[in-house]
């Protein structure tokens, strides 16, 4: 079982426990163990995802929800606290994505016997993978009762303790030219497709990003080409090129929307979809999104990148991003999370699931 009379024990036990996307079990068998010793909560397993929730009758339900996987270990495991210009910090892969907030979780899902409100706690596998893979969206499938009647979802990924509102969608696609195979020396008798590639280029850097005001939160619009391939020899001029290009959009935009923006802004080329994503408005003005505001404090941003608050949306789950970690070093090799953070979020999340009636187990 993980300790938890110290938040920051339970923090560096939860970074210590490998979880790199596919090897969650043992995380997950630990997070299970541990809250499965508490009679306010009833425990759903399903694969590497638990699902533990108070069941108290309270007026409202709101969800909590955390991945349990990391990116690849690039020997930055075990962890270490170092002390900083910032405060103490806690080095180690995951650290930021986001394993302090899952360590709040299982924290405050453990003490908080009697809330003001009933809580669904979701700690899922897979987020950082493919889509398909992703254990929310198969929670989301295999037991749509776990998220009946919640009026706000939590999705515990690093803001730095700032709450970020929505997230932005993101197309990735494609576009091939053709060309026609030659002998390099002689040129002429070819039509280089790298060549004509760069008129999709031009096209990409002529797309004007836009800024826009949803809910009260500014997001930036962004295309950029991000991968090129092509060519068959240093000396045969190439008769195919490829690239991809990513398209990140506001939340005012549905995805068939964002879809059709594109096929019309690359009108003549042919769009090869292998990534769609929707966007998440706000939400902030839901009488259950103020509330947490008011309680946790600070100015609402926007969320520039793509989260699982999408997912929730979908599900008709209006959610908000709020967790410890600079967002900018997620996945660095020198990954860590101020405690301070994780202490911050602890309070603010107590402050608002508490009520009137919290108290700690």
């Amino acid at each position: 079982m993980l300790a938890h009379q110290s938040l920051t024990e339970l923090f560096q036990q939860i970074v210590d426990i490998e979880s790199v996307s596919r090897n969650e079990t043992r995380l997950a068998d630990e997070v299970e163990r541990t809250l499965a010793g508490f009679e306010h909560l009833h425990i759903v397993r399903d694969g590497d995802a638990v699902v533990a929730r108070t069941a108290l009758g309270r007026r409202e339900r709101v969800l909590i929800a955390g991945h349990l996987d990391t990116v690849p270990v690039v020997g930055n495991l075990p962890s270490r606290l170092a002390d900083t210009d910032q405060g103490q910090m806690l080095v180690g892969r995951g650290s930021v994505d986001m394993k302090g907030g899952v360590a709040v979780m299982v924290h405050l899902a453990a003490r908080l016997a009697n809330p003001g409100r009933d809580i669904t706690w979701v700690f899922y596998d897979c987020e950082e993978i493919e889509e398909t893979a992703n254990g929310l969206g198969r929670l989301l499938v295999n037991h749509p009762e776990l998220f009946t009647g919640i009026t706000l979802g939590v999705l515990m990924e690093p803001t730095a303790t700032l709450i970020e509102g929505g997230c932005q969608g993101t197309l990735r696609f494609t576009i091939t030219t053709k060309g026609l195979a030659a002998h390099s020396a002689r040129s002429w008798l070819g039509r280089n497709a790298i060549h004509e590639l760069a008129r999709v280029i031009e096209r990409v850097e002529a797309f004007e990003a836009r800024q826009v005001n949803v809910d009260g939160l500014e997001y930036r619009e962004g295309l950029n080409a991000t991968m090129v391939s092509g060519g068959l020899a240093p000396n045969v001029i190439p008769d195919s090129a490829t690239v991809q290009i990513n398209y990140r959009f506001a939340p005012d935009k549905t995805l068939d929307e964002a879809v059709m923006a594109m096929t019309e802004w690359f009108d003549g080329w042919e769009l090869i979809f292998v990534d769609r994503s929707p966007a998440a408005r706000p939400g902030l003005d839901r009488k259950a999104a103020a509330e947490f505001v008011a309680a946790v404090g600070g100015t609402p941003r926007a969320k520039y990148g793509w989260t699982d608050v999408a997912r929730l949306a979908a599900a008709g789950i209006p959610a908000v991003n709020y967790g410890p970690g600079d967002p900018g070093k997620a996945h660095q090799a020198d990954e860590a999370c101020p405690i301070a953070e994780v202490e911050a979020c602890t309070t603010g999340l107590m402050q608002w699931l508490g009520g009137a009636s919290g108290q700690e187990a």
